[in-house]
């Protein structure tokens, strides 16, 4: 297998702790609890990490081996067939000390690995208010930030400082570098736009994240994220595998897209296992025996109905990641 070769070569050039699997099941790796086998996976951890990435991803560019980097799996549908190449998963990117703080700075630094309600709840801790609204919800910074999450008005942009990545710079649009660690410094949000960063253009990794936040009072931060995850808990969140709303909100349809769903009697609309919600329209629930073929002809169900009926085209918030060949 060259993914094996592959990895067999950066590891001896630099040495890491590291968890190789093969045919890893992905339905493990993920919210919805669907999808095939990653042909190679990898969970790097330790001393060497930040080398051997590098390393890893300049030897696959060059041998054209894919690599899909993964983060809490929250946001995603992977196929059924899986994942060709090398996916990395980036949760053990943490440490023992999952964040780091400049009180002068008032700025807060987390892993890319961290996951999003441990960050909320670490600057909350730290006195340091701006990172409320992300409590409660799954996944890590580094896909929070890939994805520029959102929830009840604001998004990461909104606090986002810098983000350090493992990337290659493009002259007149071809790669022609070898990666490298470097610091992308944000301003005012420059680049982003909504569910959108500038890092879904890039051939990146995403390492960690510095935010931007304000002191604040401890016991109104910390109501403010019980009242957040209480929502997220009584829209039913939580009650099946999932990843959230389906489809991404359009300002120019006038109202929710969940709201537009409801409206066409489509909520509890299912193919096989996978069920439009009977709590929401716009989510999307495997109820048990769900496969990524399920969710994915369901979600095109639902926007080929509301296209028909509203003329609106729905842009899915979901990735379908993987082999949908």
């Amino acid at each position: 297998m060259q993914a094996k070769k592959l990895i067999e070569q950066c590891l001896k050039d630099n040495p890491c702790e590291i968890e190789i699997r093969y045919d890893e099941p992905m339905k493990d790796h993920t919210t919805f609890k669907v999808g095939g086998k990653a042909d190679c996976y990898i969970c790097p951890d330790g001393e060497g990490f930040l080398s051997f990435c590098t390393n890893l991803l300049t030897r696959a560019k060059a041998a054209e081996v894919p690599v899909f980097i993964l983060g809490g799996g929250a946001n995603i549908v992977v196929s059924e067939k899986g994942i060709r190449g090398i996916t990395v998963d980036m949760a053990a990117w943490n440490g023992e000390s999952v964040w780091t703080l400049c009180c002068e700075k008032d700025e807060i630094v987390f892993k890319s690995g961290t996951a999003i309600d441990e960050a909320a709840d670490a600057a909350c801790a730290a006195g340091l208010g701006g990172m409320e609204f992300l409590a409660g919800m799954p996944g890590t910074i580094g896909g929070a930030v890939w994805m520029n999450a959102r929830c009840y008005g604001k998004e990461i942009s909104d606090i986002l400082k810098w983000v350090e990545v493992i990337a290659r710079e493009k002259a007149s649009g071809v790669n022609n570098k070898d990666f490298e660690i470097k610091r992308i410094e944000i301003k005012n949000g420059e680049g982003f736009d909504y569910k959108k960063s500038p890092f879904q253009e890039m051939d990146c990794m995403i390492l960690s994240a510095a935010f931007k936040l304000k002191k604040g009072d401890k016991k109104k931060m910390l109501v403010d994220m019980e009242n957040n995850r209480q929502d997220r808990q009584d829209k039913g969140h939580y009650q099946f595998p999932c990843a959230g709303s389906a489809f991404k909100n359009n300002h120019d349809f006038g109202k929710p897209t969940g709201q537009i769903i409801d409206e066409l009697g489509l909520k509890g609309f299912s193919k096989g296992g996978a069920q439009a919600a009977p709590f929401h329209g716009n989510i999307i629930i495997n109820t048990g025996n769900a496969t990524a073929d399920d969710i994915r002809s369901l979600m095109d169900d639902i926007a080929l109905k509301v296209k028909e009926k509203t003329g609106f085209v729905l842009e899915p918030e979901i990735l379908f990641v993987g082999d949908w060949s």
